[in-house]
């Protein structure tokens, strides 16, 4: 008896193709040993950020982290104050965004987390982006307001006396002066 694939063949049907899926590949090039994302990215002819969330989905690089990666996976000991809780849906939501960014933000700053307060900011960066380049100009801006406001606010003096942390000295030594 002829297979199904024969029967199609004898009646002029063309065989179906079997494409493989950019992310069939990406999996199938990382278990051949192939594990560096731009490397990936080149030779499927895909975004590296693609290719990182196909990966981290894969429980294969689970700390990569970019502009689209899901709050879902947190990145930080932060992470799980703004999971679940930031949107930019319609102006109100990206609103009460910004209040929950806010919020954390002044707690932070009121424990004196430096760390958790760069979170916030950075949080706030990822929301102002991800809504315009997904073409919400308006609900970009709300994030973008409150930005703005915080980089104004922020004192970039030191009194002497202030002594850096242990990671702020560590990041001091490592990189070089830009003067």
């Amino acid at each position: 008896m002829a297979s199904a694939t024969q029967q199609k063949a004898e009646a002029g049907e063309p065989p179906r193709s079997t494409k493989i899926s950019k992310k069939e590949q990406i999996i199938s090039l990382y278990f051949s040993g192939m594990t560096e994302i731009e490397d990936l990215a080149l030779i499927t002819a895909s975004r590296p950020s693609y290719v990182g969330s196909i990966l981290q989905e894969a429980g294969l690089k689970p700390g990569y982290f970019d502009l689209y990666t899901s709050s879902a996976h947190p990145m930080n000991v932060y992470s799980k104050f703004f999971a679940k809780r930031l949107g930019f849906k319609d102006e109100e939501i990206a609103r009460q965004s910004v209040d929950v960014i806010d919020n954390l933000h002044r707690q932070f700053a009121l424990a004196g987390d430096r760390a958790g307060q760069h979170h916030a900011l950075m949080m706030a960066l990822v929301m102002f982006d991800r809504a315009r380049w997904t073409g919400k100009g308006p609900e970009a801006g709300i994030f973008r307001e409150w930005l703005m406001a915080r980089l104004e606010e922020a004192d970039l003096t030191r009194a002497e006396d202030d002594e850096p942390n242990a990671t702020e000295a560590q990041d001091a030594d490592a990189l070089p002066s830009l003067d």
